[in-house]
């Protein structure tokens, strides 16, 4: 028994000393794995982080394209907060992210829900017409939308005048008060599908007992909604905001297409700002590559903030 117990002391302090100093066949696993991670870190060096610190060197300068970048330190950073459209693009991008956000974490879950318990002989179909605008281009997407939104020959004000309801007839783009509820439609009309069908994996990895015994217990379908569906998809949730919150953020296509930012800026947010500044395209003003790099390096920590200040939501709500 002794001998046994030696020859096991023996045989783990050996193992021990392997793992420690690496055995042949380790370190050659280990050098196989850095062979395999060289080509993605080395994508990742000149893809990723290179464009990011470089991004925020020239946010420190002056610099139009030409020439030598000039140092200006914090100056780009201290314009931006007496910029009265940067403040303006700032608060349509923090509006349009919590609006669309809201909406379609709500509709999602609603929505897959329905096809899940009510819909479910006809839930491939209705799963199948939600997710096809998903599937479109956004620039396609806007375009078309574009022309439904179109005061003389659009879709959407013929329908009104059809109906009866020729007073609500509207230049939906060109108003100040409309522009941002008509972007808000496209967005979450481009992206209910995607939500449901995300929302809808989550709903099958809830446990159908727990359904059964809330119902033997008296609970109503309100009751096992609010008790078992929605604690069950918290992670599902966090996910989509997260994903919500970053779509808003770097929010660029459809607003580009549709609107151009106007009108008078009543669209405007960081991302058509930040690529009118950096290209000169609008009234034919210079390329300001360093102010617009000011505003990337911005977006960037706003959309680290929010995704961190969400996980730590989940997080704690899953104690």
């Amino acid at each position: 028994m002794a001998t046994a117990l030696t020859r096991d002391v023996v045989r783990r302090s050996a193992a021990r000393s392997a793992y420690r100093f690496g055995s042949p066949l380790r370190r050659s696993q280990r050098i196989a794995g850095y062979v395999f991670v060289a080509p993605t870190f080395v994508l990742f060096l000149a893809f990723v982080l290179w464009p990011i610190l470089y991004t925020a060197y020239l946010s420190l300068t002056s610099w139009g394209g030409f020439g030598a970048p000039r140092f200006v330190n914090f100056d780009n950073y201290s314009r931006m907060l007496h910029d009265p459209v940067a403040r303006r693009a700032l608060v349509v991008t923090l509006v349009l992210t919590a609006v669309t956000t809201a909406i379609l974490t709500f509709l999602g879950l609603v929505t897959a829900v329905l096809v899940n318990l009510i819909w479910r002989r006809v839930g491939v179909v209705v799963r199948t017409i939600l997710f096809i605008p998903g599937i479109v281009s956004f620039v396609v997407s806007a375009v078309l939308w574009k022309l439904i939104y179109d005061p003389n020959i659009g879709t959407l004000n013929r329908l009104l005048g059809a109906i009866g309801l020729g007073s609500l007839q509207h230049p939906w783009l060109a108003d100040h008060k409309t522009v941002l509820p008509a972007i808000v439609v496209v967005t979450v009309w481009g992206g209910l599908g995607f939500t449901m069908l995300i929302y809808f994996a989550g709903l099958q990895s809830i446990d159908p007992n727990l359904y059964e015994a809330a119902a033997m217990d008296g609970a109503n379908a309100v009751q096992q909604f609010r008790h078992i569906t929605v604690p069950s998809l918290r992670v599902v949730t966090g996910l989509i905001v997260s994903l919500g919150l970053l779509n808003g953020f770097k929010a660029f296509d459809v607003i580009f297409v549709m609107t151009g930012g106007g009108p008078n800026h009543g669209s405007e947010v960081l991302g058509t700002y930040l690529y009118s500044l950096a290209f000169g395209t609008t009234s034919g003003s210079l390329p300001q590559l360093g102010y617009a790099s000011a505003f990337s390096v911005v977006t960037m920590v706003l959309c680290t903030l929010a995704v961190l200040a969400q996980l730590w939501l989940t997080r704690r709500a899953d104690r």
